[in-house]
């Protein structure tokens, strides 16, 4: 079982597995049972999404080198990274209060990274969720960068 919203940029989820398992599942699953079916349109956003994925490597690339360079920017700042080798970059500031004052520091400055706080994760480790894509580039970092030194000082 995995799930479609992260990696392959849609909704939903699937589950891979032996007939028998597949046919208990759907006749037994209440969540199953009991939920709309997916519409049409996911069904050729997934396709063209698995295309993507697999002719990706270029862009695979990109990413690794925008969070590189995303974590060698950071380095020496008053909030530390977590350790993270995905496009999600956990930046770690401690209280909610502070969190979120920075994600509104850089709201103001047109840059959205939400504050994940408790109950989401636990009391203490509030954090900024920096997620990048293959969609951003080298300025898109380089903004990011400033406009958190600029608000660590």
């Amino acid at each position: 079982m995995a799930t479609l919203g992260k990696a392959a940029g849609v909704a939903g989820a699937f589950v891979a597995a032996e007939q028998v398992v597949i046919d208990t599942l759907v006749n037994r699953a209440r969540s199953y049972i009991y939920t709309t079916a997916s519409p049409p349109a996911l069904s050729a956003a997934l396709l063209q999404s698995l295309k993507l994925i697999e002719q990706g490597d270029t862009r695979r690339a990109h990413l690794r080198s925008l969070i590189e360079k995303l974590r060698a920017g950071l380095a020496g700042l008053p909030w530390k990274l977590m350790p993270s080798d995905t496009a999600i970059q956990p930046l770690l500031v401690g209280g909610n209060l502070d969190t979120v004052a920075l994600s509104d520091g850089l709201r103001a400055r047109g840059i959205r990274v939400p504050a994940i706080r408790p109950p989401t994760v636990p009391q203490g480790t509030a954090r900024l969720r920096i997620s990048l894509s293959a969609a951003h580039r080298t300025d898109d970092i380089e903004q990011l960068v400033g406009a958190l030194r600029g608000l660590a000082r």
